[in-house]
């Protein structure tokens, strides 16, 4: 009982530690991504300040797993799989993807042996990742039409599908070839699960279910997608490989099936309100930000993930001949340095002070990914105001178009 009672104490702090991040992100004057002031708030509350946010709690440390496998889900569903332009894009974006790669190849040697950290898979995989979870998003945000966006799309696609499978195997490398073949497990369970659900899908028992599901909001697509998350998940764990594969391989299962969009509305519910602010309070309570302040060398690591992170996607423009707010906005990362960090630290191959300073560098990278949301939108063109009529002429007639129902 006790336990109990420390769990649900501990639970409360942290959800209302994580209202730091929504607090923030309204300010009017700066744009704060939401994530930023969840850390912050473990950070203050957990091993760096107050020590009132327990991270190795079994609880709060097993509901911080769930949170995570739900952030691995939800960049899943955000990569574009059903758009038929974006396949177009990939070549490009591969070749984008490969330039930043060599770049990262080259500053994660260059980081491991010059401030002596050692674990330069690692630093190369950091420099070179993105996020189509928060690309696709800016992108929006900056108003950046289709035709201009696709390549940035493609790119942040790719990168993001070949880190988080890179991720696994540069953690551990003498376990590299286990968790190899645990990933391709995982994603031939996940071959099954979609081919389960297609075949189920045809059953008339089975629509009218869903259509019943819309009208009394049983919310049974989400209990679908949440069955296929976690049993993914205890598929990954029985074959030794990380659960970020199993969270990500849901979230494109969602992502290339479509679904109702209330689907995406009740996993932004159970992810956004409550599974992935725990996951980031208790990433953030179990840094230990005081050891990248008193270390020399992790604030030097720090600077150097940052620089290496605009070099390496500013290179990767270059070589596409992409314009330079492209490199900027893709080279935002967040899925990825989380997950790093927390395999990192719980298998002891990162220092305390070395995951902090990964985790600001990602932080940093938002930041710059909101410059380059800031270029594309000047440079974006608008269209043209509407001549005013002349004395004595007729309005001109509207038109519209209207396109077939698909």
């Amino acid at each position: 009982m006790v336990g109990a009672m420390v769990s649900f104490g501990q639970l409360t702090l942290i959800i209302l530690a994580g209202l730091l991040g929504p607090l923030l992100a309204s300010s009017r004057r700066v744009l704060i991504p939401v994530v930023v002031g969840e850390l912050l708030a473990g950070v203050a509350l957990g091993k760096t300040g107050a020590g009132l946010i327990k991270a190795d709690n079994p609880t709060i440390a097993f509901l911080g797993t769930m949170g995570f496998a739900v952030l691995m889900m939800v960049a899943g569903m955000h990569v574009p799989l059903r758009n038929p332009a974006l396949v177009k894009s990939l070549r490009r974006g591969t070749m984008a993807v490969l330039a930043s790669v060599v770049v990262g190849v080259a500053g994660g040697v260059l980081i491991a042996r010059g401030l002596g950290v050692g674990h330069p898979a690692i630093w190369a995989v950091l420099l070179a990742t993105g996020s189509a979870a928060i690309v696709l998003p800016a992108l929006q945000e900056a108003g950046v039409g289709a035709d201009r966006a696709l390549l940035a799309m493609a790119w942040a696609t790719v990168a993001d599908v070949a880190t988080i499978v890179a991720v696994p195997l540069v953690m551990n490398p003498s376990k590299a070839l286990s968790a190899g073949l645990g990933a391709l497990v995982v994603a031939a369970a996940a071959l099954v699960v979609l081919m389960v659900a297609r075949a189920v899908q045809r059953e008339g028992e089975v629509r009218n279910l869903r259509r019943q599901s819309g009208r009394k909001t049983w919310a049974l697509d989400l209990r679908f997608a949440l069955i296929a998350l976690f049993g993914l998940c205890a598929v990954a764990e029985g074959v030794g490989t990380n659960i970020m594969i199993a969270g990500f391989a849901a979230g494109l299962l969602v992502a290339y099936e479509g679904g109702p969009a209330r689907l995406s509305d009740q996993v932004s519910g159970v992810g956004a309100g409550f599974l992935v602010p725990v996951f980031f309070v208790v990433l953030g309570a179990s840094l230990n930000v005081r050891a990248l302040v008193r270390s020399p060398t992790e604030l030097e690591l720090t600077a150097t993930l940052i620089a290496g992170i605009v070099v390496a996607h500013l290179i990767g423009a270059r070589a596409v001949r992409a314009p330079v707010w492209t490199g900027l906005i893709v080279s935002a990362q967040l899925g990825v340095p989380a997950a790093v960090v927390k395999l990192g630290l719980s298998s002891h191959v990162l220092q305390a002070g070395e995951g902090a300073a990964i985790i600001v560098a990602a932080l940093a990278s938002l930041g710059i990914c909101s410059i380059g949301t800031a270029l594309a939108a000047r440079t974006t063109p608008r269209a043209p105001a509407p001549a005013p009529p002349q004395p004595g002429s007729e309005p001109a007639p509207s038109v519209s178009v209207s396109t077939p129902m698909k």
